[in-house]
């Protein structure tokens, strides 16, 4: 009875194991006998290989295989593998009865009898199918990734381990820093850094950043494999796996040396842009204050002219004239400083040989200087000519000289240098594209630090004591250079020295033969007929001054305030014989005046009184210009330059031709 009972309990227990293994779905659980043929079957076996158990008991596993692996004899070393090693496992391509392939995860275990003798095998499988779609999907999108990493040239993308070793390497990675890949794999990171950088741990500083705070970036200088530097945006990002524990770094560097080189030059346009626009602002001020300080030296010189010849027997008040028109004249030397810087001053640019100009102020210059500062020249053997003042060239390069001694109070050697330069490409610094010459003046005195050479140039900018210096020398030699179409370039190193350098344009005009005349510069005859002229200034101190030195000539004047009011004269009194205009008045410019009034007047001759250099290209010919400030000397120059005009055919003679000649007084 108790051994019936025991039977009974094995029986149901089996039972129970065979309805729990043929209620799991999500696996195939069958037996083989040794041979490798299937003995049951289960629900699972039966859902994902698709065959009943009538269709398949009794048949050989070996048809689950797919035909390459019958082939190779893996049904077979499966069931070796199993019973010498006691287990099989392997993923692999299988077959469903539609001949369906799916992935599978087969796992077979042999079975022993209680005598040691194989009755058969289990066998489990897994439909993976799913999964490996998931991991083919992943393993694809890993691979297009890394031949998308692989593919980019402008970024280096690699991969770092924990303790910064190179691990991957990109295209990217090769053309920017310069190494293949099995050249750097292994190798540290740090070797891209400068050995300064390296000194001050920064690559250290750089992973430790990006494991505490996730991320870091920076731009810096980097070494390429050659030993160049470039200028290199970086960025580190710290890698951890799905416990959290840190695996490496992903590092990204650009190349950003290019765009470093632009925001520099444009830097340096944005700060010459600057630069010139104050300069030309400044300029336009210190041109208008110089056009009304030569207003008031004309007023003051003019009157003193008048008073000279009215005292002339009093010895006492012609010391005082002396001493007034000194003080006016200085103050008119220093409007023609800022005329120069405000590139308003009247030149007569002409060919210079620059060597020879040199050399025939050498003796001037070796005496302004001193014997404790000897000058050393040095030319080559031929330079072409430059187009330039050179009058205005003379004291520009005395005033370089000066400063040179200046900047070495304890006397040392100042070298004047001459050289040919070419200029490809338009500069920032105004100079176009042309052939040079470059005039240097170099001492080894004090120099400047930067920030006194970028205000060098400014006007009344200086670092000399009181009394010693206006600041407006270098402001009026830059004024110069560029009205010559040159430049004016300043190179200093503190306690080392300074180089100032006058570049120059080189012309192929050759200078005119001395013996030659020139009708523009001969003397003014000594007679002058009586005119009557108009006079228009808006300063009604240079109005009420030219009168009367017009008057003291002898001349008939007519002093008007503005030009309509001499447009209206004119329509009154044709019988005008000379027009004497300033150029800068409210309403009307003299140029504008000159137009107007000779289409009352078409034989009208014109004197155009003005402290600028240049008469407006709009203006019409035929016109003799006057400087400002002018004494009576000059007034009856430029009236003889108007009378000769008249002589030569130039222009119609008015009606006082017809009159007795008059001797001026």
């Amino acid at each position: 009875m108790s051994s019936g009972r025991g039977l009974a309990d094995t029986h149901s227990e089996n039972e129970r194991y065979r309805l729990l293994v043929d209620a799991i779905t999500d696996y195939a659980i069958y037996m083989l006998d040794p041979d490798g043929i299937i003995t049951n079957w289960n629900a699972g076996a039966q859902r994902f290989k698709g065959y009943t158990a009538d269709e398949i008991i009794g048949q050989h596993f070996s048809r689950f295989y797919t035909e390459e692996d019958r082939r190779d004899g893996l049904p077979e070393f499966a069931l070796e593998t199993a019973r010498t090693e006691g287990k099989f496992e392997r993923e692999g391509w299988r077959v469903r009865k539609g001949g369906e392939r799916f992935w599978a995860h087969v796992v077979i275990d042999p079975i022993w009898g209680p005598d040691g003798k194989l009755i058969g095998f289990a066998k489990i499988t897994r439909d993976l199918t799913e999964r490996k779609k998931a991991t083919e999907v992943l393993r694809q999108s890993e691979e297009q990734f890394r031949i998308l990493v692989q593919s980019v040239t402008d970024y280096a993308i690699y991969q770092l381990d924990a303790e910064g070793h190179v691990a991957s390497w990109n295209a990217g990675a090769e053309r920017i820093k310069g190494y293949a890949p099995e050249e750097i794999i292994g190798s540290h990171f740090s070797r891209f850094y400068t050995a300064e950088d390296r000194a001050a741990g920064e690559p250290a500083r750089a992973l430790e950043t990006a494991r505490r705070d996730g991320r870091f970036a920076a731009e810096g200088w980097r070494v390429r494999k050659d030993g160049s530097r470039f200028r290199a945006s970086v960025v580190i990002d710290a890698i951890y796996d799905d416990i959290g524990k840190l695996i490496g770094f992903a590092k990204i560097t650009r190349d950003v040396t290019e765009r470093e080189e632009a925001q520099r030059q444009l830097d340096i346009a944005r700060e010459a842009l600057f630069q010139s626009q104050k300069m030309e602002a400044i300029g336009q001020l210190t041109g208008g204050v110089a056009h009304d300080f030569n207003n008031l030296l004309m007023a003051i010189l003019s009157s003193l002219a008048l008073l000279d010849k009215r005292l002339a027997g009093d010895a006492g008040a012609q010391r005082l004239i002396a001493n007034a028109r000194q003080g006016a004249e200085r103050g008119a030397a220093l409007t023609q400083r800022m005329l120069a810087f405000a590139r308003r001053q009247e030149l007569n640019p002409e060919p210079v040989d620059v060597p020879a100009l040199v050399g025939g102020m050498r003796d001037l210059l070796q005496r302004t200087l001193g014997p404790s500062h000897p000058i050393r020249l040095q030319f080559p053997l031929s330079l072409p000519p430059v187009l330039a003042d050179s009058n205005q060239l003379e004291m520009a390069l005395l005033n370089l000289a000066v400063n040179a001694r200046d900047a070495m109070p304890g006397g040392g050697e100042i070298a004047i240098t001459a050289d040919e330069a070419v200029v490809d490409q338009p500069r920032s610094d105004g100079l176009a594209a042309g052939r040079y010459v470059v005039l240097s003046v170099i001492d080894q005195g004090s120099g400047m630090d930067p920030d006194t050479l970028a205000r060098a140039t400014e006007p009344f900018f200086t670092t000399k004591g009181v009394g010693k210096g206006t600041g407006l020398g270098l402001s009026m030699i830059e004024g110069l250079a560029v009205q010559m179409q040159g430049a004016l370039v300043l190179r200093s190193v503190l306690q080392k020295g300074t180089t100032a350098e006058l570049w120059l344009p080189v012309t192929e005009v050759r200078k005119r033969d001395d013996s030659e005349p020139n009708p523009m510069t001969a003397a003014a005859p000594g007679q002058q007929r009586p005119l009557r002229i108009v006079v228009v200034d808006d300063d009604s101190l240079v109005l009420m001054n030219t009168v009367a030195l017009l008057e003291d000539l002898g001349h008939e004047a007519i002093e008007v305030e503005s030009a309509q009011q001499a447009l209206a004269r004119f329509a009154d009194d044709p019988a005008i014989d000379l027009l004497i205009t300033d150029q800068a008045m409210p309403g009307m410019t003299g140029v504008e005046l000159i137009r107007e009034a000779r289409a009352l007047i078409p034989d009208l001759a014109v004197i155009l009184a003005t402290g600028y250099g240049e008469i407006p290209e709009e203006a019409p010919p035929n016109i003799v210009k006057l400087n400002k400030p002018f004494g009576q000397g000059q007034l009856a120059t430029a009236i003889g330059e108007v009378e000769r005009n008249w002589a030569e055919g130039r222009a119609d003679s008015p009606a006082a031709f017809a009159r007795e000649p008059f001797d001026a007084r």
